[in-house]
């Protein structure tokens, strides 16, 4: 996958390309990327991606704009599985924020990135003050000559699948309906680096991963399976959050104790999923009651990982 920053001074086209910010890649996105996909293996065209960094909202209002669900890393990560062929990162900032509707379609689609095919969800708004619709992107593509297909919302059950839907889902500590609107185990990934070794003194040690954002979607305790370490997921107990025992005020860490596992693995990228929430996190008067939590943790995270194996196949 081919990763470019900015907005081409020269046509990078022809090719096929959808817009968005595809935070957390979701079912729906998944939909529309693999329409992508198919169209631009149609048409003999590569499947392009423009989106945005940083997010629209954490431009205008950075204070209140969502915990994201997906690194910038991580959705690159997503894209590239997806079979997307190019990527084209576009900075959002105050200039581009000002680009008209009609110019945004004109100069960056159709001018700088040569798009012949263009797919968006049919709610797909654009240009300053979001004054550009669908129907526009229709008109203007009629008169450029690319051809304009909108996709339609997707739906689990009776839920709209959404970013907002998945981040409200793990503020809940609901897991499972993440799992169904994301159509994989929630994530977050990022390199093992050292750190205080307090998990290591308290008789549980724990591997550091590195977290490229300020503001997890949810913070807690979890039962987790690690990839990046042996070819099958390695079972562990996760604590995202803050350590409130040690840190009055401390930043978000991700760290994973793993079961029945003593190796080094310091430099190692990992993707750590989560599959179930023990609790939330709390402030222990002492250390040595921290240390006696995390022994009950491990065991619940044991007798939850000890049912799962005794579940029958799913059948097909």
């Amino acid at each position: 996958m081919v990763i470019r920053r900015g907005i081409p001074r020269a046509s990078i086209g022809p090719l096929a390309l959808t817009i968005g910010n595809f935070d957390g890649v979701h079912l729906g996105h998944q939909a529309m990327l693999s329409r992508l996909a198919a169209a631009a293996r149609a048409l003999g065209l590569p499947a392009c991606v423009m989106t945005f960094e940083p997010h629209p909202r954490e431009f205008f209002a950075p204070d209140q704009a969502p915990a994201r669900l997906t690194s910038l890393r991580e959705k690159l990560e997503l894209l590239d599985r997806a079979g997307i062929d190019r990527v084209q990162i576009v900075r959002f900032d105050y200039r581009f924020a000002q680009v008209s509707a009609e110019d945004f379609v004109t100069e960056v689609v159709h001018r700088a990135l040569g798009a012949r095919w263009v797919l968006v969800g049919d709610d797909f708004r654009f240009g300053a003050r979001r004054a550009g619709d669908f129907a526009m992107l229709l008109r203007l593509g009629h008169a450029l000559g690319f051809q304009v297909e909108a996709m339609s919302t997707v739906s689990v059950g009776d839920l709209r699948v959404s970013s907002t839907a998945v981040r409200e889902a793990l503020a809940l500590g609901d897991l499972d309906t993440a799992r169904r609107l994301l159509g994989r185990p929630y994530s977050i990934s990022g390199r093992v680096v050292d750190g205080q070794k307090l998990g290591k003194k308290l008789g549980f040690p724990t591997a550091n991963v590195l977290m490229k954002r300020n503001r997890p979607p949810f913070m807690g305790i979890f039962a987790v399976e690690v990839e990046g370490i042996e070819a099958r997921p390695l079972r562990g107990v996760a604590s995202l959050g803050v350590r409130p025992t040690v840190h009055d005020q401390g930043r978000p860490t991700l760290e994973v104790h793993l079961l029945d596992f003593d190796r080094l693995i310091y430099g190692r990228h990992l993707r750590v999923n989560f599959l179930a929430k023990l609790r939330d996190e709390e402030k222990y008067p002492d250390l040595e009651s921290l240390a006696r939590q995390i022994a009950r943790d491990v065991e619940q995270a044991r007798q939850l990982f000890a049912a799962i194996d005794q579940r029958p196949p799913a059948l097909c």
